[in-house]
């Protein structure tokens, strides 16, 4: 098959979370079972210039917004059996941010979406399928059904859309996007772009795909409620039959133990004493005290009450009552920026935070913890527990999304579990968790080794999740059988009189 994916993001190039990690793994393995895989990117300046020395031109044109013409240029390489392009424009790219800043999202990624689209004729490139991510290219399916459908080259592409977090949607006002777009007013009706008097990317994507995606089964389940849909329920509902959930995998070459070029130490299943040095390695490298039999328990990720981070600001003075050590690691929030810079001055030697995005440390952690806790308000998918485990990390996590999907918690009648769980949004919930969790780990040692053990042997690769996708493509394209013509009645011999008004 021949597949686009569209992002705003993708490992090794640029990343601020998950998504990238999932664009930039995913696209691999298609193109390893010999698909026609190719990838389109915004090129920022904050991509290395490592990765721009090796890009080639292949072609630039001018892309009409509304009044205005705005120059875009194609910049590709291959790597990993995929082609990689990016669109340039410094105006839109070249600034020092992702996203989030300026006031413009709208136009900048109106005018990523557009590009992609008027891209495909010049580099001679068709797709079957355009697999479109999060809101930030929420306009590619809805552009190319609104506006491009009808051109022979584009009449047969099918667009997937996956949802990675239902929060972020892309709202912005009306005009400016009409403005930009050339979208008319007959569009801006409640079943087609409008969303509560605004605009919004990730709803134009919704209804005008042909498919929807979500990064886990139980966050598809979820958002179709109102506590999770972000206003988006109704709609979500109404297209359940085109919506499933697709749990994420993760690089299992980048994120092995046995072979991390990052941590102090190497380790397997087999051999867990590259461990306890790697424990011993991140004591020292952050100020904690240099103890074996002390529980470590670490956080990778964004600071916000997403992650569940009241719920540990609520009961970080009982979690710390405990014989145990914390390692947070992290950008985000300014409240939690301070919780644990508190946190750090009143535990010393047994609270260590860091606010930066260090991937090198990251692995560090995962690989010298004993305990990983996410107790997230919402988590579509989550990697981090993946990654942890399979490190021999045991997660504690709020059953949720894709966390539930992952992560068993441990049944002491039956033996079964890979985890510790709790399901109620509660900060006492999860701190009799990490209590539990904290006891497993001090008096019963065989089970311990045995949950890091399941969690080390763990698939949390991308192949089955590429063969779904696949799957999910296919369907797009098969015949779907006509249904039988009703028998032939013999003719009614009673002629019915309708009476004249």
């Amino acid at each position: 098959m021949k597949i686009l994916f569209t992002a705003s993001e993708a490992v090794p190039f640029i990343k601020t979370g998950g998504l990238a990690d999932v664009v930039g793994a995913l696209a691999p393995v298609l193109a390893q079972e010999g698909h026609d895989v190719r990838v389109v990117i915004p090129l920022y300046s904050a991509i290395p210039q490592e990765w721009q020395d090796q890009m080639s031109h292949v072609i630039d044109f001018e892309v009409q917004l509304g009044w205005r013409k705005q120059y875009c240029g194609i910049e590709s390489l291959k790597k990993d059996g995929v082609t990689w392009y990016f669109i340039d424009n410094k105006y839109y790219f070249g600034r020092p941010y992702i996203y989030g800043m300026g006031g413009d999202e709208y136009e900048r990624f109106g005018f990523f979406c557009r590009s992609i689209l008027n891209m495909l004729p010049l580099i001679g490139f068709q797709p079957e399928v355009i697999h479109a991510h999060d809101w930030q290219s929420g306009m590619v399916p809805a552009l190319l059904k609104i506006q491009y459908a009808h051109l022979p080259f584009y009449s047969g592409i099918k667009t997937v859309f996956t949802i990675h977090n239902l929060q972020y949607q892309g709202i912005f006002g009306i005009r400016e996007v009409q403005d930009v777009l050339g979208l008319g007013d007959s569009l801006w009706t409640d079943d087609k772009l409008e969303c509560y008097g605004c605009a919004n990317f990730m709803k134009a994507a919704l209804v005008y795909c042909d498919q929807i995606t979500t990064v886990s089964p139980s966050y598809a389940e979820e958002i179709q409620t109102a506590y999770y849909g972000e206003r988006l329920d109704g709609l979500l509902r109404a297209r359940k039959r085109e919506l499933s959930g697709v749990l994420n995998g993760i690089d299992m070459v980048d994120y092995d133990p046995a072979h991390d070029q990052r941590i102090a130490a190497p380790y397997s299943v087999n051999d867990l004493s590259g461990k306890a040095r790697c424990k011993q390695a991140l004591q020292e490298s952050l100020g904690l005290e240099v103890r074996a039999d002390v529980p470590i328990i670490g956080m990778v990720g964004r600071l916000s009450n997403q992650k569940g981070l009241d719920l540990v600001d609520y009961v970080i003075a009982d979690i710390m009552r405990q014989d145990v050590q914390l390692v947070v690691l992290g950008m985000g929030e300014g409240r939690y920026f301070n919780l644990f810079s508190w946190a750090e001055g009143e535990y010393k030697g047994r609270v260590a935070a860091r606010f930066t995005m260090d991937h090198a440390l990251a692995h560090q952690i995962y690989a010298g913890t004993d305990l990983f806790l996410m107790p997230s308000q919402f988590e579509p998918c989550g990697l981090s527990q993946m990654i942890a485990m399979r490190y021999g990390t045991v997660p504690i996590v709020r059953e949720t999304g894709g966390l539930r999907d992952t992560v068993l918690s441990y049944n002491e009648a039956t033996g079964d579990g890979n985890g510790f769980t709790f399901f109620n949004y509660n900060a006492h919930d999860m701190l009799h968790t990490i209590e539990r969790a904290i006891r497993f780990y001090k008096e019963e040692p065989e089970i311990w080794r045995t949950l890091q053990t399941r969690g080390m042997n763990g698939d949390y690769s991308w192949t089955h999740s590429a063969g779904e996708y696949l799957k999910l493509y296919q369907k797009l394209f098969e015949e779907k059988e006509p249904e039988p013509a009703p028998e032939a009645e013999e003719p009614n011999p009673v002629v019915v009189e309708i009476p004249a008004e």
